[in-house]
């Protein structure tokens, strides 16, 4: 008998339960997220009657591969495109609920008596919300058409950043077992500094990477590249005191930015959803049935405080960033449950031996709760708007909405907020790349040349100089470098200006001489940095100036262009909403079996039935914006409508509807198949035209055998007799039943 080694055997008993559980879950139209976890339960160290993994060291190696991979997958969805265009509202009330949930939980924790560190890891398992759970409850209901959704998915990408910061200040205050104010700032700040290293290096080094093998990769080559790439980001966040999940995410992020995101997310999406599924098997590993049972209360009152703290902490968040009530509540008791990032910051804490041993199975039992009850929440929430519209005081529904409409359409952002915000995006990226080699030199460079020379002063000065080239462009751009737009033109050309603008130009060189000294003065002493730094600056402004433009202005135009090809290469178009209506607008698909299709916009009374209005239609590469009644619609036309949610949900069905057998179609096994005529076969004694074999299986008879004899594409008037051999392109389903 073959030996295997334990974790052989134990991942193929995770698999195989998790297989099981897929088919089973899948069957009864639940997350299949729960279903891995009851898997791992079962097959875990407390139930003795089940098969169990003997080699749990390991399956925690293998859980924390599909953590990385959960969060590469995310990063990829993630993009920081993404979070540039999310709305002002989304983040306000991303802010107020994680903030509100933390502070929640952990006042929740504290009347439990439960300790400090644990108190703090709840709040955080209880702030964010789970995007998989919300996405496949908006799939299930027909509801991605509506209104709020795209506000909740505006919180959910801002959730998603949180928890990322989350995951880096917990792990800080786990490692001090304190909670400092000045240990959580410095934490923050090299948080910032590392996150800004990486998306400017990434975005210039791995497009311009894709550019040239782009010609020669194949998908196995992407993939390889890919998970290699990530990893990579994995072992440098490890490496600077960052978790795991946190480089695989900003590796997930950076390659979003790439036009092959896309199909990498294809790629990837096999291998996250085998590790994922270990991952959650892991997860469920770890439920004690006697835990559960010994704080049956508390996972009550958590699940409890969840739903009403999370629903009511994102209405507020909603109201106060200008939504309606309307959407403040759908939003609300959308993202009334917590899920995977919850597991991972409940794992997080049990890693680090942080928290007890009993947090852990809480989180798991509280997410199982809140996936089930999130789509009746979600149905619950039309009724409840309408209940507080009739009960709210009159004074009180008309000031919100005169807050609503008052904050429908933001101010125009002024020509010197616009310089304020260039002026720090240029001063931040290149003061992080500044410092960023000043430190490479410091901690690498020095030490080497250092082992090669044996002297000192010499590695010092050597190591400086090298340090004071490579960053004279960066320097350069902090004090020096124009700011580019017509907002910044207008402002120097009025006169009035040059005073503040000059302020503005002295602040540069300030802030770039103050750093570039307090860099200096990691290699030489306090009264040298001044020679040290005044000396570059004179080399960098009477002589080095042209010099370093040019190539300062080619990174920056290569960064720039990186960061945009995937925009240019396929330009996607925002649909704004309506403020301050509820009417917003949303992009159909015309069936080819819609009533619709083949109708003049006249004759389909699209405005008279169902209260919308067609705002453009496209048509392939031909847009018609604002159609005549007399416009035909056609079978694949992409149509621009405006209405209520309710008024898109049923010309929604209009439009995309489908035909009686469409569904019978879905999934065929459309191949050649042999029919064997016997005796009592209705076919037989019958031509193949009056058998109707055509019209039960939708098939066609392309062949016959009569004794041994075979016939291509008979004629139709051909007669079928008993022992002859059918030979039907058609569903073998249909043929099976109709045989």
């Amino acid at each position: 008998m073959v030996h295997l080694p334990h974790i052989i055997e134990d991942l193929a008993l995770i698999l195989v339960a998790a297989a099981f559980f897929n088919v089973v879950f899948r069957k009864i139209g639940q997350p299949v997220v729960l279903g891995y976890i009851i898997a791992g339960a079962l097959i875990g160290p407390h139930f003795s009657w089940a098969p169990n993994v003997a080699d749990g060291e390991s399956v925690k190696v293998w859980a924390e591969i599909g953590v990385i991979f959960l969060l590469f997958a995310l990063g990829l969805e993630f993009s920081f495109k993404k979070l540039a265009r999310v709305g002002p509202s989304a983040s306000i009330t991303a802010i107020v609920e994680v903030l509100g949930m933390l502070g929640i939980g952990y006042l929740l924790g504290r009347s439990f008596g439960w300790g400090a560190m644990d108190s703090i890891f709840l709040g955080g398992i209880l702030s964010i919300s789970s995007t998989t759970i919300i996405i496949r409850a908006f799939d299930e209901l027909g509801m991605k058409t509506r209104g709020f959704v795209r506000l909740v998915f505006g919180i959910l990408i801002i959730e998603d950043l949180v928890a990322i910061l989350l995951l880096a200040a917990l792990t800080t205050i786990a490692a001090s077992n304190t909670v400092s104010g000045g240990a959580l700032a410095l934490a923050g700040g090299k948080l910032v500094f590392f996150l800004t290293l990486w998306f400017v290096l990434g975005i210039f080094l791995v497009p311009s990477f894709f550019q040239r093998i782009r010609a020669n990769m194949k998908s196995e080559t992407l993939l390889i590249i890919s998970i290699g790439l990530c990893f990579l980001m994995v072992v440098l966040a490890s490496q600077v005191g960052f978790s795991p999940a946190l480089g695989a995410f900003i590796m997930g992020s950076i390659l979003a930015e790439t036009l092959e995101g896309e199909r990498i997310e294809h790629l990837i999406e096999p291998v996250k959803d085998l590790f994922a599924a270990i991952f959650f098997v892991s997860v469920g590993m770890l439920i004690n049935p006697q835990i559960l049972m010994q704080y049956a209360g508390p996972i009550v009152a958590i699940t409890l405080v969840t739903i009403v703290g999370k629903a009511l902490t994102t209405t507020v968040g909603a109201l106060v960033s200008g939504q309606s009530l309307r959407h403040s509540v759908q939003s609300g008791m959308s993202l009334a449950q917590i899920g995977e990032f919850s597991f991972i910051i409940a794992a997080l804490g049990l890693s680090l031996k942080a928290t007890s041993d009993f947090l852990y199975p809480i989180a798991i039992s509280v997410s199982a709760v809140t996936t089930f009850t999130t789509p009746y929440l979600i149905r619950l929430a039309d009724p409840l708007v309408h209940w507080l519209e009739r009960h709210l005081p009159r004074r009180v529904h008309r000031a919100l909405e005169s807050f609503h409409v008052a904050s429908g359409s933001p101010a125009q952002a002024s020509d010197w907020q616009i310089l304020q915000k260039r002026l720090a995006i240029k001063m931040g990226t290149n003061g992080v790349v500044v410092v960023a080699i000043f430190l490479l030199a410091d901690l690498n460079l020095y030490p080497w040349i250092l082992q090669q020379t044996e002297s000192l002063r010499l590695s010092l000065w050597v190591s400086l100089a090298i340090a004071f080239v490579l960053s004279a462009p960066f320097i350069w751009a902090m004090a020096f470098g124009r700011l580019q737009g017509p907002e910044v033109k207008a402002l120097w050309r009025d006169p009035s200006n040059k005073t503040a603008l000059l302020v503005y130009e002295v602040m540069r060189w300030v802030i770039a001489i103050s750093l570039t000294a307090a860099l200096a003065s990691r290699f030489v002493s306090a009264g040298k940095v001044l020679l040290a730094v005044s000396s570059l600056l004179i080399i960098i402004v009477f002589i080095l100036s042209r010099h370093l433009e040019k190539p300062y202005r080619w990174l920056e135009s290569r960064f720039f262009s990186n960061l945009n090809e995937k925009e240019q290469s396929t330009p996607s178009r925002v649909l704004p909403k309506l403020a301050p209506w509820d009417s917003h607008l949303v992009e159909l698909t015309v069936s080819p079996d819609s009533p619709l299709a083949g109708r003049k916009l006249s004759d389909a009374m699209i405005r008279e039935r169902f209260g919308v209005t067609v705002a453009l239609i496209e048509r392939g590469s031909r847009i018609i914006p604002a159609p005549r009644r007399d416009e035909q619609i056609f079978p694949g036309d992409q149509l621009q409508v405006i209405g209520t949610d309710e008024q898109i949900t049923r010309f929604k069905a209009e439009c995309e509807q489908g035909s009686q057998n469409s569904a019978d179609f879905t999934h065929l096994d459309y191949a050649l198949h042999p029919v064997f005529v016997g005796p009592s076969s209705p076919y037989a004694g019958k031509t193949i035209r009056e058998c109707g074999l055509r019209e039960k299986t939708h098939g066609l008879v392309v062949g016959i055998e009569k004794s041994g004899k075979r016939t291509l594409n008979p004629d139709s008037t051909t007669l079928i007799e008993g022992g002859d051999v059918l030979w039907v392109v058609a569903d073998l389903a249909l043929i099976t039943e109709h045989q």
